[in-house]
Parts: structure tokens; C-alpha cells; sequence
């Protein structure tokens, strides 16, 4: 895959994700797409499992999966991970931001998504309804986008 064919670039912030990363990362590779994307994760040095959990997604999917491995964790030193290190290396047109305990439930989000933006030159970003949920998988708020 050449840098130039990437559409979007899924970018993604962990630290202490253990929990919820797998499905966050499946919900990325789950994307049904007519383009190409990368998914960028940057973990900021996590104490629990998630690195590691990362690293498999990285070696199962090596021209998809883009790691960021923090040797200190970067955002208790007062950096910015996403304009810092994130950003930095995305390759997209296009930017899909997700929290490493954050997962997105609708396979064709990203091409939505592509399509509208690439319809719509005038618009600069989107986005769509969300749910919150407690780690047991049961809803706690819906929100809707405003009418």
C-alpha cells in the first residue's frame, strides 16, 4: 500500500485500554470501505495489557495497523498526543478520531462518512450520534445530531 492511496487515516489514543481496546480495534478493521485507510494507535505507555494487545493487532495486520509505543507516558508531561504524535503521522485526506475504550457500532461509518465530505466540499469534518455506555454494555445516554 503506498501512502498516497490512504483516504483516511483512523487515529486513536489508548492508555490503560485493556478492557475495551480489542473491541475498538475490531470496530476499526470491521470497516466496509471502496478506499484504503490506516489506523494509527498511539498508546502513552499504558501499565496494563493494552500495548501488548496492540502488538497483536499490529502483527496480524502490519500494513494496516501503525503503532505509536510511548516509553513514557507523553500526556503527564504536558504533551498533546493527537496534534503531537498522532496527527503527525497520519497519511489520509481525512482524519477519524477514536478513543482506545471508544468503539464504533456502524460498519459502513467511514464510507458515510467519505461519501458526504467528498459530495460536499464546502464542509470540513462530521460526525455522527453516539451512545454512552457503562462497561457492562448497557446504555446510559443516547445523544442524537442537533435538527
Amino acid at each position: 500500500m503506498t501512502e498516497k492511496n490512504i483516504l483516511v487515516s483512523i487515529c486513536c489514543t489508548t492508555f490503560n485500554h485493556e478492557k475495551y481496546v480489542s473491541q475498538t480495534i475490531d470496530s476499526f478493521i470491521d470497516q466496509n470501505t471502496d478506499f484504503r485507510f490506516e489506523i494509527i494507535i498511539h498508546d502513552d505507555c499504558s501499565t496494563d495489557n493494552t500495548a501488548n494487545i496492540v502488538k497483536k493487532y499490529e502483527e496480524k495486520y502490519p500494513d494496516l495497523i501503525k503503532p505509536i509505543y510511548q516509553k513514557e507516558n507523553q500526556y503527564s508531561q504536558s504533551k498533546k498526543p493527537w496534534p503531537e504524535f498522532v496527527f503527525p503521522k497520519a497519511k489520509g485526506k481525512y482524519l477519524a478520531l477514536c478513543e482506545g475504550d471508544d468503539y464504533w457500532t456502524d460498519s459502513l461509518k467511514l464510507q458515510k462518512q467519505v461519501n458526504f465530505l467528498e459530495k460536499n466540499e464546502n464542509f470540513v469534518g462530521c460526525y455522527t450520534n453516539f451512545m454512552i455506555v457503562d462497561g457492562n454494555g448497557n446504555t446510559l445516554k443516547k445523544e442524537g445530531l442537533p435538527k
